[in-house]
């Protein structure tokens, strides 16, 4: 849930939410001159980060002395994007893995914080409180949640509306990997994959060996901040149960912007060494007040108040599901079927309530062989979903209107890989059939998108690999979009021609993965400041870097960049910039284990300033943040205190206004803030 603009809002809906805005870019320079353009970026990310250098001086100074170690590895890192496991070294696209430890070692309290700490990637405050926060892979800015996909333990996340993407849902403390998969998926996962996939996995999911074991944590923080949560793992022979709960507190860091959230998470499963199956059960509730935008000169006087002290949202998810998996005559099957629900309740400019219920089902069959030097792995898949949402008026006893979407998908990838040469193709193809429709609209469509890829990695010397794929991606107009369009329109499919190169490099204790991407797309869906609408053609490309380097076994560091170009290429925005996407962003970050039981991580991250209004007459300025982290451990009991926003940087991410030449509707992000937190582990 979001907090609406009031033009934003269609009559009996649930409020459409800020990232529908799609206002008409800056305009921007003639391409080429690459080598100037990095060299600016170096630059911009030196300045833009000095003023919070000085909170990891300390930190970089006593790691200086740290001893270095010849049996420090970084260990051979696996994905699971495809829907099963393989080594991350040949794969003909870019995967970043965060891992349990990553984790452990930064103190992140939640999925999207991960990401944005421990990968760099830009993110924008959720206005409704939460702890979620709005995820931007490849510069899709206001549309970012429909253009990339989240998949937690085999189910499909997202909500065919605008409701954003809750992967604060997910207790960090369950969490195995995280997998953020940039520019691909499109073929495994379907519509709106076009910035990519973030699959996460919990321990339960990842099927590995259980032992019993618990554990019980409380933190206290700035802003009236508390949480209390609790683990447990049970676990005989074969059988596991895994249950994870918590309960979280804010007085918010504006007025009318307090939070509860709790939720409960369980799975059981039973394994053997060619069977695992279970089934797993979730329920979570968050309300919170949503405090509304500023304009120019009440951030500055008071960023902390509010204009809309009476608004407020509620949500309650819940969701069950089952899974599968097998070896059987030499192939590897798959099953995961899910079913949810979420209600909503507002209060934003008019009350409304919404029900949505949705259900996925995902049968996959993996199948290896192998002759002489050449092996090929064969992937086969189906994929179906229903989705619906009843939307109530302010008497919550009429329906407003109704909208549903029906999928069925089947898809199948091929990768040869030759070992003598290192040399590694893949092929990809998916065919959907998509019906939707919308009552207060009145929108009724029946379309079938294809998906493809085609994808080459090769062994290189000096331990290089080069690694690039070629494709083509969709998304289609979620329900929300047609409720605010002109009579009789009919939304286009979004289509995206997708192209990546990069280069990667590992050795026991260095990582290294830089690529160029390139997407082309044609009638992408957005709001052009009035109505959603489909645009001319428009691009994104971009150059990112991630970078991991264990200079001892008790100390590693982390560096990720990129320089981005999101702008139209043809109508009447030619020339202009997508509005909310930075041209750059940087993050270095370092965990250091000072003494055995002392741990202190440290991170900053950079992000440049980005255009916020059709006109291109005002911009969001860049911002630079820093988080410390100290742990201690202490047998069973680890204590540990954090410092956000280490230097008090006053900045904003959302903006959706701009009279004259200043900002207008701010959403303003938290100041400084510290988390104390103890858990006791048995």
């Amino acid at each position: 849930m979001k907090v609406v603009p009031p033009a934003r809002i269609p009559a009996n809906k649930v409020a459409v939410p800020p990232g529908a805005r799609h206002e008409r870019p800056q305009a921007v320079g003639e391409d080429g001159r690459v080598a100037f353009r990095v060299f600016f970026y170096m630059k911009s990310v030196v300045v833009g980060a000095r003023r919070s250098v000085l909170s990891l001086a300390v930190l970089a100074a006593c790691a200086a002395h740290a001893q270095t170690s010849s049996t420090s590895t970084l260990g051979e890192v696996m994905v699971t994007a495809s829907r099963f496991s393989e080594s991350a070294r040949s794969l003909t696209y870019a995967a970043s893995v965060i891992t349990a430890q990553d984790i452990r070692d930064s103190g992140v309290n939640t999925v999207n914080e991960a990401i944005t700490r421990l990968l760099g990637v830009p993110g924008k405050l959720d206005t409704a409180g939460g702890g979620n926060t709005t995820i931007d892979l490849r510069g899709f800015g206001d549309a970012s949640d429909r253009n990339q996909v989240v998949v937690v333990d085999g189910r499909r996340l997202r909500d065919d509306d605008l409701s954003t993407t809750n992967m604060a849902m997910v207790p960090i403390g369950s969490v195995e990997r995280i997998e953020v998969v940039r520019g691909s998926g499109a073929v495994q996962y379907g519509e709106g994959a076009t910035a990519g996939v973030i699959v996460i996995t919990t321990k339960a999911g990842k099927g590995m060996q259980r032992s019993n074991s618990a554990s019980v944590y409380a933190s206290a923080g700035t802003f009236g901040t508390r949480e209390l949560g609790a683990s447990a793992v049970l676990a005989s022979g074969g059988f596991s149960v895994d249950v994870a709960a918590k309960d979280a507190k804010s007085d918010g860091f504006r007025d009318n912007f307090a939070s509860t959230s709790n939720s409960l998470n369980g799975t059981a499963q039973w394994s053997n060494d060619w069977l695992r199956l279970g089934m797993l059960s979730g329920r979570q509730v968050n309300q919170s007040g949503w405090p509304g935008s500023l304009t120019n000169a009440q951030y500055a006087s008071n960023p902390s108040q509010t204009t809309r002290p009476s608004d407020f949202g509620y949500s309650k998810s819940e969701n069950t599901g089952v899974f599968v998996d097998a070896s059987v005559a030499g192939w590897d099957l798959g099953m995961d079927a899910n079913q949810r629900t979420r209600s909503t309740r507002i209060d934003n400019f008019g009350a409304s309530a919404a029900a949505v219920a949705a259900s996925d089902l995902n049968l996959r069959a993996r199948r290896e062989s192998s002759l002489g030097s050449v092996s090929n792995a064969l992937v086969l898949g189906l994929d179906t979903s229903k989705w619906s949402n009843t939307v109530l008026d302010s008497t919550f006893k009429t329906i407003g209107s109704f909208a549903e979407t029906h999928s069925e998908a089947l898809y199948i990838t091929d990768d040869v890989s030759y070992q003598p040469t290192g040399t590694r193709v893949s092929l990809g193809l998916r065919n959907d059939s998509v019906k939707k429709s919308e009552t207060s609209s009145g929108v009724s469509l029946s379309e079938t998108p294809v998906a493809w890829q085609l994808g080459l990695s090769q062994e290189l010397p000096l331990g290089l690999v080069g690694y690039g794929h070629v494709g083509n991606s969709y998304r289609l107009a979620t329900a929300d979009e047609y409720t605010f369009t002109n009579a009789g329109t009919i939304l286009k499919t979004q289509t995206s021609r997708d192209s990546e190169l990069g280069l990667r490099w590992t050795d026991e204790r260095l990582s290294v993965d830089g690529r160029v991407y390139q997407s082309l797309l044609s009638n992408e869906i957005g709001f052009d400041g009035s109505t959603n609408v489909n645009f001319d053609a428009s691009l994104r490309r971009g150059l990112e870097i991630d970078a991991k380097y264990k200079l001892a076994s008790n100390l590693k560091a982390r560096l990720n960049g990129a320089y981005r170009e999101s702008r139209f290429v043809e109508g009447s925005n030619a020339g202009n910039e997508v509005p909310h996407v930075p041209r750059q962003t940087a993050a270095v970050g370092a965990t250091w284990q000072v003494a055995p039981g002392h741990t202190v991580d440290g991170s900053i991250i950079w992000v440049s300033a980005q255009i916020t209004d059709s006109t291109n007459a005002c911009k969001i300025p860049a911002y630079s943040t820093a988080d410390v982290r100290y742990a201690y451990t202490a047998g069973k009991l680890d204590l540990s205190l954090g410092v956000k926003n280490l230097t008090d940087e006053k900045y904003y991410t959302q903006s959706f206004g701009c009279p004259g030449t200043f900002v207008d509707s701010v959403y303003p992000e938290a100041g400084r803030a510290f988390t104390a937190t103890a858990r006791l582990n048995f």
